[in-house]
């Protein structure tokens, strides 16, 4: 089994009005997100607000969601952090819960060197479990480069990449300086074209409200079925162009309420869409479900 293979969906937390964790809204999610096209749930990632969650709010949604985990459905755990030590401590977290592999960001409170970056994966590895790397030079400040990832593929425990550059040149200079890592597309707005450049898994958001379009989309574009994926494409990429927008989880937050899916507020530094990014959120979501219709 390789848990980080086919759509994993990057999923966001519901939150009560008085923004307090839903947990039955939230296995209920993993739920549908199971019966809808979809390999796996990532907690705890960016859009899950991991950071402004208390330690055990963490530790009970990575729980929450592996009970609601079906068999076959993966859990892959976020453990991004302000240090190693911390991340490792998360690893360590979820490998005792049961995750079948984590999702690892760089240190993201310190633009870290290359060795420092290398340090940090070893560090985590220490925990034993599969690590995807995550490339998001965005939020921490670090851009992976392919040739640092042949560093890390030195790493055992690491076995792939969550790509969130945006470069779609990056996939194959990974595939050629690591050919051991296998390059999971990371931005859904570039979706397609990381699949015909061989991304064998996608870490996403727009799977949360739109799965079963989004499998079309990634199955489409995995076989080469260029016609056919460009059509469903032109109807779908507006909306997936907001989850590398900086309010991207307030947008998909929107979209899950336009598709009859509750998601709930965001916890505060995160403020609500403006009437204008609301509109046009709703707008976008809309022309994708006249490709596919909003799953039951």
């Amino acid at each position: 089994m390789r848990p980080w293979h086919g759509i994993v969906v990057a999923n966001t937390l519901p939150l009560n009005d008085d923004l307090s964790i839903n947990f039955d809204r939230l296995q209920e999610h993993i739920a549908f997100l199971a019966a809808n096209g979809v390999d796996g749930a990532c907690p705890n990632g960016s859009l899950g607000e991991y950071q402004v969650l208390t330690v055990d709010e963490r530790k009970q949604v990575l729980r929450a969601v592996l009970e609601a985990a079906p068999e076959g459905f993966s859990v892959i755990a976020g453990v991004g952090a302000y240090g190693s030590a911390e991340s490792l401590r998360w690893a360590e977290d979820a490998r005792e819960a049961g995750a079948h592999a984590v999702l690892a960001l760089p240190p993201n409170s310190y633009r870290a060197n290359d060795d420092e970056v290398v340090d940090h994966y070893r560090e985590v590895a220490r925990a034993g479990l599969p690590i995807v790397a995550y490339n998001n030079p965005y939020d921490t400040r670090i851009d992976i480069t392919a040739d640092l990832f042949a560093r890390l593929a030195e790493i055992e425990e690491v076995v792939a990449v969550k790509e969130f550059s945006g470069d779609i040149r990056r996939i194959t200079a990974i595939q050629r300086t690591a050919p051991r890592l296998d390059v999971l597309a990371g931005a859904d707005d570039v979706v397609v074209e990381a699949a015909l450049m061989g991304a064998v898994g996608w870490i996403g958001g727009f799977s949360n409200s739109i799965p079963q379009a989004c499998a079309a989309l990634w199955s489409l574009a995995r076989e080469g079925k260029l016609a056919e994926v460009r059509e469903l494409y032109a109807k779908l990429q507006a909306a997936l162009t907001w989850d590398t927008k900086h309010n991207f989880v307030q947008a998909i937050k929107v979209s899950q309420e336009v598709v009859g899916r509750y998601a709930g507020p965001c916890r505060p530094p995160r403020s609500p869409l403006s009437a204008e990014d609301r509109a046009q959120v709703i707008k976008d979501v809309e022309l994708a479900l006249t490709a596919v219709p909003a799953a039951a």
